[in-house]
C-alpha cells in the first residue's frame, strides 16, 4: 500500500511538471511566502521603499517633461552594462526615450523591492528577485509592437510585411508545439558540415564510442589527447567546422586526439548512473587509449560535465595511485558548487524531489526541461529577442554552427541526473572529500598532475568565480584562464577570431590565495585565442621531440576501427 501511494504522488507531480516546465510549486509558494512575511515585519524597509518611489519618480517626471523637448538630453539611468535592449538609437528619441527609461526604473525599484530584505533565506531571496526579473523581461517594450521604435521603423517601411512574416512564423510554430512535431532541421548536417575531421570509432559500448581522429602530420607528440565533453551536449561543439574545430587544431599541432561521444539515453538507460559514467566513460576510454598507445601516459581534457567527472576520476586515480594521466584540463568545469550561479535557482530539496518524480515517469530528464531552464536564465538572448526579431521584425532565424549545435539536444538518465544533482551541487560532496568511488571517498588535494583550467566572463552555467575555486581545491601546480565569451562561445575561441581576449596566471601548490577580483586585476589581458597558450602548455608538459603516428586503432590487441567518425550516437535524437 504504501508503494501505491508513493507512485500516485510521483505520477501527481510529473503531470503538475508538465505544467510548471519543471518547477516545483511548493519550492516558489516557500520563496514568496519568506518574502513576502520578512517583508511585512520590516516597517522600516518598506518605508524606505515608499520614499524611494516618490523621490525617484518626482524626479523621472521633471526629466522626462524635458526629455519631450531635448533630444540631447542625458538618460535618466544608465542601462547595465549586459543589457543591450535600448542600444539602438531610435530609443534615444520622444517619447520611446520616456518609455524605456521608465521602464528600467521600475526595474531598479523591482531589484530593490526584492533584496536586501532581512531574514530571508538567501536562496528564497534569489528566486523572488529572478521571477521579477522574469515577469519584467516579459512586459519590456521592446516585445510591444506599439512601444518598439525599430518595429514601428520597419512596420512602415515595408508596408506591413513584417508583421506579415511574423505572423506565419508564429503560426508555424504553435503548430509544431500543437502537433509534438520537431521543427525543420537547420541546412547544416552533421557528417558532412559539420563533426567532419576525419577518423574512426575505435570502440564502442553502451555507453560511449570512442573516436581517434587521423593524423595530419607526419609525426606526433608521444602522449595522446583524451577530450571528455559533457553528455548533456554533443560532443562536436568541439569539432564543428573545420575552421572552428579543436579537434582539427589539435590534430595540426601533431597531437593524437581521442574523443568521448556520449550515447543519448533513453528510458531503457534510466539505471545508469554516476559510477556508470566513470568506469564505462573515461576509464574505459583510457583503457582503449593504452591499448592503441602503449607505455605512454594521456593529456586529458574535460568540458563542463566532462570535466567534473574528470576531476573525479583523476582523484580516484590519485587514490589508486593509478597514474596513467599526464595533465588534466578543464573547460568551464566546476568543482566546487556553493556558488554555482543561477542554476542553484532550481536546486533546493523541494524542486530535486520534484525533478526526481518528472524523471521517474519518463526514465530520463527531457530535453525540453532542461532548454526551458536555459531559456530562463537567458530569458531575453534565448526568448524575447528572437520572439522580437521573428514575430515582430519578421527576420528570418539565421543558422550558425553553435545554433545548429545548441538544437541537437540531449537526454539525462533518471538515477544519474538525480545523484549529479544530490551530490554535487545540493551536498556539494566532492569539493568537501565525502564523493564516494568504489566505496571509498576521494579528494582532490590528491590530484597531482598538472592542471590547465579555462572560465568565461559571461558564463551563466559555470560562473568564472566558481570555476576558479579549484585553485583552493588542488594540491598542484594550476594554470588559470579567463576568456572572453560565454559557456560555450568562450571555449569555441579559434586562432584568428578578432573579438577573442584572455588573462593568463599560474599558480603554484606552494603559493598563497589570492581572491578572484584581486587575479583579475594582477592578470593583463591578451589579444585572441587561449587555444595558442593551451597547446604551448600541453607541449611544455609533454615527452620531447616526436615520434610516429599510432595505427587508428589496434587489431593485435582487439582495437578494431568499427566505423568512420563521427560514428552512430552522435547521430541518435
Amino acid at each position: 500500500m504504501p508503494e501505491i501511494k508513493t507512485t500516485l504522488d510521483r505520477l501527481i507531480h510529473a503531470m503538475e511538471g508538465r505544467y510548471t516546465k519543471g518547477m516545483s510549486p511548493a519550492s516558489l509558494l516557500l520563496a514568496y511566502m519568506d518574502w513576502l512575511i520578512h517583508m511585512g515585519h520590516s516597517p522600516g524597509k518598506m518605508a524606505e521603499m515608499t520614499e524611494n518611489i516618490l523621490r525617484k519618480n518626482s524626479a523621472f517626471m521633471l526629466w522626462a517633461s524635458r526629455a519631450a523637448f531635448d533630444p540631447e538630453i542625458k538618460p535618466f539611468i544608465k542601462p547595465l552594462a549586459d543589457d543591450r535592449r535600448f542600444n539602438d538609437p531610435a530609443w534615444s528619441k520622444f517619447p520611446y526615450n520616456v518609455i524605456s527609461q521608465n521602464f528600467m526604473l521600475n526595474e531598479q525599484w523591482w531589484h530593490y523591492a526584492t533584496t536586501n530584505i532581512p531574514g530571508v533565506a538567501k536562496h528564497h531571496e534569489n528566486m523572488v528577485t529572478f521571477s521579477a526579473r522574469q515577469w519584467l523581461d516579459m512586459l519590456s517594450p521592446t516585445n510591444f509592437a506599439a512601444t518598439n521604435p525599430v518595429v514601428a521603423n520597419k512596420t512602415l517601411t515595408s508596408g506591413g510585411m513584417n508583421l506579415m512574416q511574423g505572423m506565419q512564423k508564429l503560426v508555424e510554430d504553435m503548430q509544431h508545439t500543437l502537433l509534438e512535431e520537431q521543427p525543420a532541421e537547420s541546412d547544416l548536417k552533421v557528417g558532412r558540415d559539420l563533426a567532419v575531421s576525419p577518423g574512426k570509432v575505435v570502440y564502442r559500448n553502451r555507453l560511449i564510442e570512442l573516436i581517434q581522429y587521423t593524423p595530419t602530420t607526419d609525426k606526433v607528440k608521444a602522449e595522446p589527447v583524451l577530450i571528455v565533453p559533457a553528455w548533456i551536449m554533443k560532443y562536436y561543439i568541439l569539432d564543428l567546422s573545420p575552421s572552428k574545430s579543436m579537434v582539427k587544431y589539435l590534430v595540426d599541432q601533431g597531437y593524437t586526439v581521442f574523443m568521448v561521444s556520449w550515447h543519448n539515453p533513453t528510458a531503457e538507460d534510466r539505471d545508469l548512473s554516476m559510477k556508470d559514467y566513470t568506469q564505462k566513460g573515461i576509464m574505459a576510454a583510457l583503457d582503449v587509449i593504452n591499448k592503441i598507445v602503449p607505455d605512454q601516459k594521456i593529456h586529458a581534457a574535460g568540458y563542463c560535465l566532462g570535466g567534473t567527472l574528470l576531476s573525479i576520476a583523476a582523484a580516484a586515480m590519485a587514490r589508486d595511485e593509478d597514474d596513467r594521466l599526464q595533465s588534466v584540463t578543464l573547460f568551464t568545469a566546476q568543482t566546487d558548487f556553493t556558488e554555482a550561479g543561477e542554476l542553484m535557482l532550481f536546486i533546493d530539496e523541494s524542486q530535486l524531489s520534484y525533478m526526481e518524480d518528472m524523471m521517474w515517469d519518463k526514465g530520463y530528464l527531457d530535453t525540453k526541461q532542461m532548454a526551458g531552464a536555459f531559456m530562463l536564465l537567458r530569458s531575453y538572448d534565448l526568448l524575447w529577442s528572437k520572439m522580437v526579431n521573428e514575430y515582430l521584425l519578421g527576420d528570418k532565424p539565421g543558422t550558425s554552427e553553435l545554433m545548429a549545435w545548441n538544437s541537437d539536444a540531449t537526454r539525462m538518465p533518471y538515477r544519474m541526473h538525480s545523484q549529479y544533482l544530490r551530490l554535487l551541487f545540493l551536498n556539494n560532496d566532492l569539493a568537501s572529500g565525502r564523493y564516494i568511488v568504489n566505496d571509498r571517498p576521494i579528494s582532490l588535494r590528491d590530484v597531482r598532475v598538472p592542471v590547465f583550467a579555462v572560465a568565461t566572463v559571461t558564463d551563466h552555467v559555470a560562473p568564472w568565480r566558481s570555476v576558479y575555486k579549484i585553485n583552493d581545491l588542488f594540491n598542484t601546480e594550476i594554470t588559470f584562464v579567463l576568456t572572453s565569451g560565454g559557456h560555450n562561445a568562450g571555449i569555441v575561441s579559434e586562432p584568428g577570431n578578432p573579438r577573442r581576449s584572455f588573462q593568463i596566471g599560474l599558480q603554484r601548490s606552494e603559493d598563497k590565495h589570492i581572491p578572484p577580483d584581486q587575479w583579475l586585476q594582477q592578470h593583463e589581458k591578451h589579444q585572441g585565442s587561449w587555444w595558442e597558450p593551451w597547446v604551448g602548455w600541453l607541449e611544455s608538459k609533454s615527452s620531447p621531440g616526436h615520434v610516429l603516428p599510432p595505427t587508428l586503432g589496434n587489431p593485435d590487441d582487439g582495437v578494431y576501427p568499427l566505423c568512420d567518425a563521427p560514428g552512430n550516437y552522435v547521430m541518435e535524437k
